[in-house]
């Protein structure tokens, strides 16, 4: 994809554009109005990633354009960037290239930056990194108040911790989340902020109903950003996801928030599902009395792929299926193949990537 133009001048129109797509390609589908939900037009991302590039005796952040991807593009600064990574910038660059230690044969920087104002920096190198490497890494993370990494082939040196704290706003409430190098966050956390709030109103609205809330089963569900958001609005709560790391951090989210009523198994969404469908038994289950729970919810929010056939299936019999999605295209896909057992009762457009074409949506089907 090529590089985006960052011009607040053009946002609101840039926005339009994207809305008015996500209107008529669920047309058919009779979308609702969507709540809409802006990103801050500068520095709302809370990673990035840069390639150094060396070059006449100095150092810079390059970035590259899918159009010549063999041309660096310098970069001073970036504006998208949150506060505390656009303010880091320009300091970690210079100490990188005042240090022999550090700026040997390094070719990436990764930052990781919280709403709270935390940074995670990890250095990433085309050598092995010794005792000096560390020696001077220790003075730079110091000099900077910054949590540091070093990485380089089968070398990881974790400098402090190899995580954030965050804190986010929601629904009068203060989450915690501890954020992990090199696993998925929310990049947007303003917009996550909205995405949380948004989704904790649909279970409300579910759960007002005179049968109650019931139980939720939630796939996908990552360091459990939306698990604590949503666990309490529910009897119970069966969360599956794959990745270990995500897997332990979600643990340590539910416990940091207080969340008790979450059993999270490390399953894919397709094994869930044959679980769920009376397949086969599988040892990850152990302990879970599937038949026990009362699901009326199920929570999504997949990959860009969307959700597979046996999953769809699996969806069919839920009253209530809450869908984020981060690819409106196999949203639609899904949405076709629910359409015969589930309507739109509520939408929204969450603006993560602004100055590109990527639309976060939100969908809250009901059986008909």
């Amino acid at each position: 994809m090529p590089l985006p133009i960052i011009d607040p001048a053009r946002y609101e129109d840039q926005l339009a554009t994207k809305l008015a797509r996500y209107r008529a390609d669920f047309a058919e589908f009779d979308l609702p109005e969507p709540q809409v939900f802006r990103s801050a037009p500068l520095h709302y991302r809370l990673r990035a990633e840069f390639r150094l590039w060396h070059h006449d005796g100095r150092i810079d952040y390059a970035m590259f354009d899918s159009a010549d991807p063999k041309q660096p593009i310098l970069v001073d600064s970036f504006p998208p960037a949150a506060e505390p990574i656009a303010t880091l910038m320009p300091r970690l660059r210079d100490a990188l290239q005042a240090s022999e230690a550090l700026r040997s044969k390094i070719f990436q920087v990764d930052f990781l930056a919280t709403l709270s104002g935390e940074c995670l920096v990890s250095l990433i190198y085309h050598r092995p990194l010794d005792e000096a490497w560390e020696a001077a890494a220790r003075t730079l993370a110091a000099d900077l108040n910054i949590q540091l990494i070093g990485r380089s082939r089968k070398q990881k040196i974790v400098l402090g911790r190899d995580w954030v704290q965050e804190v986010l706003a929601v629904d009068g409430q203060r989450l915690r989340f501890q954020q992990f190098e090199g696993s998925f966050t929310q990049p947007n956390g303003e917009v996550n902020q909205h995405m949380l709030g948004w989704a904790r109103a649909q279970a409300k609205r579910v759960g007002a109903r005179p049968q109650g809330p019931g139980d939720l089963l939630e796939l996908y569900c990552g360091n459990g950003n939306f698990t604590v958001a949503l666990a309490p609005l529910f009897g119970r709560v069966l969360a599956t996801e794959m990745s270990k790391t995500s897997v332990n951090a979600a643990h340590t989210n539910l416990a940091d928030n207080n969340v008790a009523n979450v059993t999270l198994v490390r399953m894919a969404s397709q094994e869930i599902s044959d679980a769920l469908a009376g397949g086969r038994e599988y040892r990850r289950m152990q302990g879970v009395n599937l038949a026990s729970y009362r699901f009326s919810t199920l929570f999504v929010d997949p990959p860009r792929a969307g959700l597979d056939e046996g999953t769809i299936a699996l969806a069919k019999g839920f009253d209530n299926i809450l869908y984020i999605s981060c690819n409106p295209e196999t949203l639609r896909a899904n949405v076709a193949a629910l359409s015969a057992t589930h309507r739109i009762d509520a939408a929204a457009a969450f603006d993560q990537f602004p100055y590109t074409h990527h639309l976060e949506c939100g969908l809250l089907l009901q059986k008909r």
